[in-house]
């Protein structure tokens, strides 16, 4: 393998296995700000075309 081929490698891996570091960090930190709710509080919250309760 030549020293180039070899480069391109390192420099492929290291993006590859640098990009998922950064999305299991990125994914962790929203985690820790999010707000933890159940799944009936969830759906309402991302629907926005459904009335709340009681209305």
């Amino acid at each position: 393998m030549s020293a180039a081929g070899t480069i391109s490698l390192i420099v492929l891996l290291s993006v590859g296995v640098g990009s998922g570091l950064v999305l299991y960090a990125l994914v962790r930190r929203e985690r820790e700000q999010g707000t933890v709710t159940d799944r009936e509080t969830g759906e309402q919250l991302a629907r926005r075309d459904t009335d709340e309760p009681g209305e």
